[in-house]
């Protein structure tokens, strides 16, 4: 009987260590579940918090994206513009929130501020196909919840990249073709979690395309490694991210007359061509504290380096005068988070700190030898945030505050007969909010919160990359342009159904000192930012999307707005303005879709897009303006399995519009829409 009882025992072992080895995964699969996202959940809005906000999922992201730019990714939720300057998909793109430009939108990737300390903005060309290894996005309207970096001022956009340590065991390949000479390719791999804690997701990119104007082409390669140790309470993982790209420069729109002749006219130079690559380089440590609260700890880098050509004179004769100007950038820093829940209470607090400096310099083209110039700028930051909701019943009370300090130090060239400067910033930042939920469907929120940024690098400067003694005394002392306000007023009401969600809300935005394209012309003809003492934007917003049939999906969102700048005196022509409604800011916007499921593999999705006339300066003139344009696209999808095929035709009815625009020496220039075009896309499970 021993005997018996032990062979039993023996055959039954393997089975046993199987099962605990599946307890083991599970228990740390539910760890990371929740620890991969305290720093994340940290800075994002709840589903209840009394902020304007719409979260992509991976899956919406998937449906959306061909490889296209970030920007044009997000294009159709509310409040919401964008546009390429190549009349294509890749290359330079830009995003704009309840008209406000990119430069005042809070970015962030995991927790880690994107925001260039220098200049404000994301390049997010230098990360081609960053879609591919995204999660999930939440963009938050108006000043929002805090966040490491720069204060959110137009809105914030925030970046969860696939979860390593919770994702499956899979394998997929991307094969791309289509319109303007395009074509990408990628390759990912996730490991899954293993029963030592383990887990990596890995993904390679590579795409090009010719453009859609003339000589606007574009190639870059991308990389993103993901790798984690997974505890029964901690989680230890090392994010990495890397692009670059190239491409011939198509920052300068054409006039109609130009378009007239050749629609696809780019006015710059086939050899004014941009080079860049950077890279995001993180280590976090995250652990559970307890039963209610946990922590998390990030060091990270982000570099870059690169250089582009700009025509300085002679721009239509074949010896033209070309200046190659070189940016070089490393950014050290490190954010904390702690999360706390517990009945009725919850609090999120985080810190950041980082160092930067970027040098600028540049050469005379062929001569590449004698610099003309070299001169760096220094940004030193660190800031603080702590958000607390308590629920007293059906009502949730909320408050956040940020405290910030920013430091900006120049350190001229040594020739340049000027000595080094520096400024400084100290900004606090509060907010408050509560939210009410009538019933289990029906919430209704309202909240009023407080902003304030500094001037980027080119609003102090004048436009100007270096500064000597041949231009100082125009540009002036650093604290020339103020820090900015913004005061947002939101309130709105939730549904959430069975078969239906709305999401619709009100805003007043009322800017001080608001630095808008207002003062002289720059020594390139363009009108230097400057402050204008009182500015507002106020409207509504809708979000609507549901299910009213078994197979019919739809989504509807809608954006009427009223901007204006109060006053300001043109400080060139000395003209005074009163009432005048900022650029690039349209009365209405409103996007729509609608996916049909054919068959349980195969679906259509039809989307439209309108943008109602804008401005193109701040002056009011009605002959320089934006017209409005509505453009659709149509998607074909087919699934099964792990593959699938997706076609893609953009601007079905081949619309003329024009994307965006600008003006220069009075006369308006044009970014055009892309016309008919289409791509495939076949996705390849391993």
């Amino acid at each position: 009987m021993k005997t018996i009882a032990l062979l039993a025992a023996l055959a039954a072992a393997p089975a046993v260590l199987f099962a605990q080895r599946t307890d083991t995964i599970r228990t740390r699969r539910d760890t990371a579940h929740t620890l991969e996202a305290v720093t994340v959940a940290a800075i994002r809005a709840r589903d209840d918090a009394a902020v304007s906000a719409k979260i992509l999922s991976g899956a919406e992201l998937e449906r959306r994206s061909f490889g296209q730019d970030v920007p044009l990714v997000l294009q159709g939720t509310p409040s919401l513009t964008s546009y390429s300057e190549t009349g294509n998909y890749w290359g330079y793109s830009y995003i704009r929130m309840r008209g406000i430009d990119q430069s005042r939108i809070n970015l962030t990737l995991d927790g880690i501020p994107l925001n260039d300390p220098e200049d404000q903005v994301l390049y997010f060309t230098d990360f081609p196909d960053l879609t591919n290894s995204v999660s999930s996005i939440q963009i938050q309207r108006g000043v929002g919840a805090s966040a490491p970096g720069t204060a959110s001022y137009g809105g914030s956009i925030n970046f969860q990249t696939v979860p390593v340590a919770t994702t499956r065991r899979s394998g997929q390949m991307q094969l791309q073709g289509g319109s303007f000479g395009s074509g990408r390719a990628s390759a990912e791999y996730a490991s899954g979690l293993s029963s030592n804690g383990l887990a990596m997701y890995g993904r390679l990119s590579a795409l090009q395309s010719a453009g859609y104007r003339r000589h606007s082409g574009a190639e870059g390669r991308s990389g993103f490694l993901s790798a984690a140790y997974v505890g029964d309470r901690d989680i230890l993982k090392l994010t990495a991210l890397a692009g670059i790209f190239a491409d011939t420069l198509a920052y300068v729109g054409a006039s109609e007359s130009e378009l007239s002749q050749d629609r696809r006219f780019n006015p710059l130079r086939g050899d004014e061509v941009d080079r860049f690559g950077e890279q995001v380089a993180a280590l976090s440590y995250t652990r559970y504290l307890g039963t209610t609260s946990s922590a998390s700890a990030t060091a990270y880098r982000i570099s870059a380096r690169g250089n582009y050509d700009v025509c300085i004179s002679r721009c239509d004769q074949p010896q033209a005068d070309l200046w190659n100007f070189h940016l070089d950038f490393a950014w050290y820093g490190a954010t904390a988070a702690w999360n706390f829940e517990r009945d009725h209470a919850r609090a999120n607090v985080g810190v950041n700190a980082n160092t930067y400096a970027r040098d600028h310099y540049a050469y005379a083209r062929p001569d590449l030898a004698q610099q003309l110039y070299f001169n760096t700028g220094h940004k030193d930051d660190a800031s603080a945030f702590a958000k607390l909701a308590y629920d007293v019943g059906a009502l949730t009370l909320s408050g956040d505050v940020q405290a910030r300090r920013a430091e900006f130090r120049y350190t001229p060239d040594a020739n340049a007969g000027i000595t080094a400067s520096s400024i400084s910033w100290t900004f606090l930042n509060p907010k408050v909010g509560a939210t009410l939920h009538l019933t289990p469907a029906v919430s209704a929120y309202a909240s009023f919160g407080i902003n304030s940024r500094e001037p980027a690098r080119s609003d102090m400067f004048a436009g100007f990359d270096n500064l000597d003694t041949s231009n100082v005394a125009f540009v002036g002392p650093l604290g020339r342009v103020h820090p900015e306000r913004a005061h947002d007023l939101e309130a709105g009401v939730r549904y959430r159904g069975r078969a239906w969600s709305v999401d619709a809300d009100a805003f007043a935005m009322t800017f001080r000192n608001e630095i808008l394209p207002v003062g002289k012309l720059s020594y390139i003809g363009t009108p230097l930012r400057s402050n204008v003492r009182a500015s507002r934007r106020r409207g509504v917003e809708v979000d609507l999307s549901g299910q009213p049939l078994e197979k019919l999906r739809i989504g509807v969102t809608a954006t009427a707005m009223r901007a204006r700048i109060a006053d300001y005196t043109d400080d060139e022509t000395g003209q005074a303005y009163h009432d005048v409604e900022p650029l690039l800011t349209p009365r209405f916007l409103s996007a729509q879709r609608a996916t049909l499921d054919l068959t349980s593999q195969l679906s259509v999705t039809i989307a439209g897009r309108y943008w109602s006339r804008a401005q193109l300066t701040n002056t009011g003139d009605a002959t320089l303006v934006l017209p409005s344009y509505y453009t659709a696209d149509a998607t074909v999808d087919w699934n099964r399995g792990a593959h699938g095929l997706s076609l893609y035709v953009n601007n079905v009815a081949n619309s003329r519009g024009y994307a965006s625009g600008h003006v220069s020496g009075g006369e308006a220039r044009y970014y055009v829409l892309p016309p008919l075009n289409a791509f495939l896309l076949a996705r390849i499970g391993m």
